[in-house]
């Protein structure tokens, strides 16, 4: 009966993925228009440029909005390697086979004995809840290798290493799942990896690494925790802009970069919580570099001073990567962020006029998701220390304030 029960989920499961992934081609490929801005301008326009250049042999060190690792000329070349069709065709085929990628993944992993398919079904229902924005970044593609070095980490502590650097070289956030791993032997794989793959590409192309530049000069974008200030603000005088500023929608204006440095804080406080955790964890499982990989990268993504929607792909990947695991305790975490991306593709971009011109419904919605990820963050965070930190109990009394029964006297009468 079990077996029957297992082929009959894993049918679902595969059709699910079928019939979803086929509707989100449609989508790109612009068979079907999906409501809102064109969210595949980023392919066609600005990815297609990088393309142009990169393949001159040099970085963009001019365009202000490229903000990424020198690894992530990978992605952007690679529908170089289907040359028989345009870029954005070539870039989106891609997609899906990164996306089809990670789902084999947490097949084979949620097939083994002692996992369960449970993180396959958050990675097939939480990807098409973005929309048509999944397949036109190539987030989905780092995702992809941070999914893969999360699942490897307990049985393949090298390989697990060597994708986790490569990851950071993509788009730097797959370092964090480090925070949860105690081999040497993973963070040695990682940091070797890091600086091969940075020693080449200094080497080989000019600018590598000046998206470091872009990235500290950047405000605080329409989406983010932080923009709730000034989404109310704006009704009550604040005499601000929202402009498309280094590759996004930012405020500009008075207060901005309080709120921005403010957020800076508020990520530097989560990443000393991070470290006080691992300096107190004592009980390490086979799922706790997942479920601290999950608890960082919210942590990271809730305090930035951008969310962007492709942000979620990440949370998205890292929730069914510990769903695989039945001890995992994120279960609560990964169903609020399925919530989340569900109330992000309203946002973003469906309404996102409202979101740019502050309306009641744009900053509503903007409440309920960040609401959402603050929510699992604080709950991801609760459950990773509760399962791993032993509580304090107190010490034994000293030998020499051991109570000692009073002997018994007796008196002749």
């Amino acid at each position: 009966m079990e077996t029957k029960a297992g082929r009959r989920s894993l049918t679902g499961l595969l059709l699910t993925w079928g019939v979803t992934r086929l509707l989100l081609l449609l989508w790109v490929y612009k068979v079907y228009v999906f409501p809102g801005p064109d969210v595949t301008s980023d392919v066609s326009v600005i990815y297609q440029g990088w393309y142009d250049v990169l393949r001159t042999g040099t970085f963009p060190q001019s365009d202000v909005t490229w903000q990424y690792p020198p690894a992530a000329a990978l992605a952007i070349l690679s529908p170089a390697l289907l040359p028989f069709l345009e870029y954005t065709q070539a870039f989106f085929l891609l997609a899906f086979a990164a996306d089809l990628a990670v789902l084999l993944l947490l097949l084979y992993a949620g097939l083994r004995d002692g996992r369960r398919l449970r993180g396959a079904w958050v990675w097939v229902a939480g990807v098409p809840l973005l929309g048509p924005t999944v397949y036109s970044r190539y987030d989905v593609m780092v995702t992809a290798v941070a999914v893969a070095a999360v699942l490897a980490a307990a049985r393949h502590p090298k390989v697990a290493g060597a994708l986790v650097g490569f990851g950071a070289m993509l788009k730097v956030w797959p370092a964090l799942i480090l925070v949860g791993i105690r081999r040497r032997s993973v963070w040695a794989s990682a940091a070797v990896t890091v600086a091969v793959v940075a020693g080449v590409f200094s080497v080989a192309m000019p600018g590598a690494f000046a998206f470091l530049t872009f990235q500290r000069e950047r405000g605080t974008e329409v989406e983010s925790l932080g923009s709730l200030v000034f989404h109310i603000a704006r009704h009550h005088g604040w005499n601000g802009s929202v402009l498309l500023n280094y590759g996004s929608v930012e405020f500009l204006g008075p207060w901005v970069t309080a709120v921005s440095t403010a957020a800076l804080a508020l990520t530097g406080m989560a990443f000393g919580l991070l470290l006080l955790w691992r300096l107190t964890a004592t009980r390490f499982e086979t799922h706790t570099a997942a479920d601290a990989a999950l608890v960082a990268v919210l942590m990271f993504t809730t305090t930035s001073r951008v969310i962007s929607p492709q942000y979620m792909v990440w949370l998205v990947g890292l929730a069914a990567a510990c769903l695989c695991f039945r001890a995992s305790r994120m279960g609560v975490p990964a169903a609020l962020v399925l919530v989340a991306c569900f109330v992000t593709v309203l946002e973003f971009p469906i309404w996102f006029a409202d979101v740019v011109g502050s309306t009641p419904r744009g900053i509503g919605l903007l409440l309920v998701r960040n609401g959402l990820l603050v929510l699992a963050t604080v709950i991801g965070m609760r459950e990773l220390w509760q399962a791993t930190v032993p509580k304090h109990t107190p010490p034994p009394p000293a030998p020499d304030q051991t109570p000692t029964p009073a002997r018994e006297t007796s008196t002749s009468p």
